[in-house]
């Protein structure tokens, strides 16, 4: 199951934020991630907070679930006041978000343009599983009001797929893309995994050559992680699968950079590379610029002003507090300005916009000639952008940067 939430201080039971952060808002743009914690089966590596039918227990329903998500939109209305405070991105997470009907998905997202207003141009996305959505779906989700879809790939490759206890053909992956495109949307991302047990530099190949197949107008590529607690570390842990390589992951990298690119595609976060600017997930680009933002669902993190907070994990917990007028948050913590600082470190070098010099101390300052020379980052404009090699060792360019 996923790990247990981290603890903080108590919120509220109205769920009521600190002054000063309230007086940030409307500064950045501001977002909804909603988490739908749904799936039909549970994935061997994955140790996001998500149930099969099986695990959720008495009480709760996907039937009921729009309306848990509804009522926590307009609890963020009452906690945030009447302000005027466009939504600028809405992303939809998980689980599996397209489990739930295209109209149960619309009625959500008509309720944060009831309370906010979605801005104009607004950039509204939804993960799906390539076995969960049809043409008919599509074309329903597109008329409530989606306008980008991030297809779960991950391989095109069976064994590879089976490893990852991933159940969709992925024959599928270009019918569901055209179908995509067909509804309307005005872009289609695709997320890929490598480095799983198994898989070959070949095998990594096809998946890349079945992703351009489809010209996807965004590509994610994520390094396969063990996370304890999974099915895929029980495995490892037992001898069944080895853990994956450094140098092997490294390489698989810089294959995908060299097809993605040569294919079209810039990257413009470490793990992250879309056809133009246009087609930049602007919701993630929001998360590494330190924007607001508020989770709806179990286990969503939220940010505001510089206050972070959680909420309770389990569907059965998030409903009842709904029900009882109380904020479903369990911890929150305010962050000082160091840590503050030190995030937009870690979030900011990954953009290939880069880091901006001045938010650096002295000490940082100084390590950046040794940087330079290893060849890790470029100084440019004043602004610390990691070059490839940077970017395969991009947390160690933010540990020489924060010590």
């Amino acid at each position: 199951m996923p790990s247990a939430l981290p603890e903080g201080d108590p919120v509220p039971t109205d769920g009521s934020l600190p002054t000063s952060a309230l007086a940030e808002l409307g500064t950045k743009p501001f977002a909804f991630y909603v988490h739908v914690p749904f799936c039909r089966v549970r994935c061997g590596y994955c140790d996001f907070n998500t149930y099969t039918a099986e695990e959720l227990g008495p009480g709760v329903s996907r039937a009921s679930y729009a309306d848990q998500a509804v009522a926590e939109v307009r609890l963020a209305r009452r906690v945030l006041g009447e302000r005027d405070l466009p939504v600028d991105t809405v992303f939809l997470g998980g689980g599996t978000p397209t489990l739930l009907p295209p109209e149960d998905l619309g009625r959500v997202l008509r309720a944060i343009d009831d309370e906010f207003g979605l801005a104009p141009h607004a950039e509204v996305t939804t993960e799906a599983n390539p076995d969960s959505v049809d043409r008919s779906y599509l074309e329903r989700l597109r008329e409530a009001g989606y306008t980008r879809v991030s297809f779960g790939v991950q391989s095109a490759v069976p064994h590879v797929l089976a490893v990852l206890d991933r159940t969709h053909d992925p024959l599928r992956v270009p019918g569901v893309v055209e179908a995509a495109r067909a509804a309307g949307f005005e872009q289609a991302s695709l997320d890929l995994i490598y480095g799983t047990p198994g898989e070959s530099n070949d095998d990594w190949e096809q998946t890349l050559e079945a992703a351009l197949a489809c010209a996807p107008d965004h590509v994610s590529a994520y390094s396969l992680i063990v996370e304890d607690g999974t099915a895929l570390a029980r495995r490892v842990r037992r001898g069944e699968l080895a853990m994956p390589d450094d140098d092997d992951l490294a390489d698989k990298y810089v294959q995908a950079d060299e097809r993605l690119v040569g294919a079209g595609l810039g990257w413009y976060e470490v793990s992250n590379w879309a056809r133009d600017d246009a087609a930049r997930c602007r919701h993630n680009l929001g998360y590494w610029a330190g924007a607001d933002w508020w989770g709806i669902g179990p286990g969503a993190h939220s940010h505001v002003g510089g206050v972070r907070w959680w909420n309770v994990k389990h569907p059965a917990a998030y409903a009842g507090r709904l029900a009882e007028g109380v904020t479903p948050a369990h911890a929150r913590e305010v962050l000082d300005a160091g840590t503050r600082r030190v995030e937009r470190v870690l979030l900011e070098v990954r953009l290939r916009s880069g880091l901006p010099v001045d938010i650096l101390d002295d000490d940082a300052r100084g390590a950046l000639p040794g940087l330079v020379a290893d060849g890790l980052v470029e100084d440019r404009d004043d602004r610390v952008v990691l070059t490839l090699r940077g970017r395969l060792l991009a947390d160690g360019v933010v540990h020489r940067l924060l010590t």
